[in-house]
């Protein structure tokens, strides 16, 4: 494959916050990838953009300096790495190491994956991985209702939690993205909802439990329906952990970390939580460990942020059954694949994310099916997320 141009610019993403898009030119085309970028953000993220001048300051400032880097990259330089496979983004990482951050990163390396992918006349997904098991084609996570940093609120009140979610089973994945439609669609009545947050999820003043009894009911009505489907929950419990406490505000209560397990187990016990995200601060795998005792899946985001020294951590802690992986987390495609057979390795389930300031880019939904994730993790409303849902159902059906 011969590169003959590399250009990146600023996109704004559905936020409206700036973003960064990086485009590869071969002979055979041009190759697009535009970076997410997230709201409510683990400690130990890597940075999103690389400060590399003294005066960059801003974020914009920070992302125009790795623009600068990508547009002044040599293509002498970058067709002599003579990139073929995806092993060879060794070479692509040690030529631009500490150079940019993991917003450019992922970009440029999915652009680059791209174009070698039509330099083979394959689809992505199926470059990566010629034959994914149709069995395990991932199953959906849908965000319907927003709290947390997420969310305004209404009247000055929210949910704690950041994300009420709904995961469908349906006999394919065309039919589980019905299926949370129409649990999103019941979500709005019951709530008696107006708005949305920024992930398309419904706004409300309704308090955890509240909603939680609401979401129950919607699960039973479509049970009758004979429409699988379960519910769970992000917590980002590091959003409201403060001096050893969980300081909840909807209503005003103070919780110790040994009373946060406690609230947390009971919550999956009473309303058969399938689902469960972040319940802990971010540094607590000890007690990720008490929780991870039953069937409930119990998720680290912010707790491993897609790193594999943090996987392997909460492994021997087993301080987990089931991770989310964020591409933008890590930056290194490389790392990512890491992850996901570290985890698989170990029998915990991968769950593959948007973030909350997303573009039409819809890179996850194949790398989610080339890289088998058990789950993929993406808003029910909205146009940024449906292109996500429909790339995988344009995948499920040509597969």
């Amino acid at each position: 494959m011969i590169i003959k141009e590399v250009k990146a610019k600023i996109i704004k993403d559905s936020r409206r916050k700036p973003t960064i898009q990086v485009i590869v030119i071969t002979d055979k085309g041009r190759f697009i990838t535009s970076a997410p970028s997230g709201k409510s953000t683990g400690e130990h993220e890597i940075k999103s953009y690389v400060k590399t001048f003294k005066s960059d300051k801003t974020l914009k400032d920070k992302l125009k300096s790795d623009i600068r880097f990508i547009n002044e990259i040599s293509i002498e330089k970058l067709n002599k790495l003579n990139l073929k496979k995806f092993e060879d983004l060794k070479k692509l990482e040690k030529l631009v190491s500490n150079k940019i951050g993991g917003n450019s990163l992922f970009a440029f390396e999915s652009s680059i994956l791209k174009s070698l992918a039509k330099e083979n006349n394959k689809e992505l997904w199926e470059w990566l991985n010629p034959n994914p098991k149709v069995s395990k084609f991932p199953r959906l996570v849908g965000n319907a209702i927003g709290g947390g940093l997420h969310s305004k609120g209404v009247n000055r009140l929210k949910p704690d939690f950041q994300e009420f979610l709904f995961i469908a089973n349906g006999d394919t994945f065309a039919e589980s993205v019905e299926i949370n439609n129409q649990a999103y669609k019941l979500a709005k009545k019951l709530l008696k909802a107006r708005k949305r947050n920024d992930e398309g999820a419904w706004e409300t003043n309704h308090n955890d439990e509240e909603i939680l009894e609401i979401m129950s009911e919607i699960r039973t009505r479509l049970r009758k329906k004979h429409k699988r489907i379960n519910i769970g929950l992000d917590v980002a419990a590091s959003s409201f952990f403060k001096n050893r406490k969980y300081i909840y505000k909807n209503p005003r209560v103070e919780m110790t970390e040994n009373s946060q397990v406690h609230y947390i187990e009971d919550l999956i016990k009473k309303y058969i939580l399938f689902y469960v995200e972040d319940p802990l601060d971010e540094e607590d795998f000890s007690g990720f460990k008490e929780l991870n005792k039953g069937d409930c899946l119990i998720v680290g985001d912010d707790l491993t942020t897609t790193n594999p020294k943090r996987l392997k951590r909460a492994i021997k802690m087993k301080s987990i059954n089931s991770i989310i992986v964020k591409p933008n987390q890590i930056g290194s495609l490389l790392k990512v694949k890491e992850v996901i057979e570290l985890s698989k390795k170990n029998n915990i389930k991968t769950i593959i994310s948007h973030r909350s300031g997303e573009t039409m880019d819809d890179t996850i939904a194949d790398l989610a099916v080339a890289w088998e994730t058990n789950f993929i993790k993406i808003s029910i409303y909205g146009k940024v997320r449906e292109a996500k849902l429909r790339r995988l159902i344009e995948i499920e059906r040509s597969i």
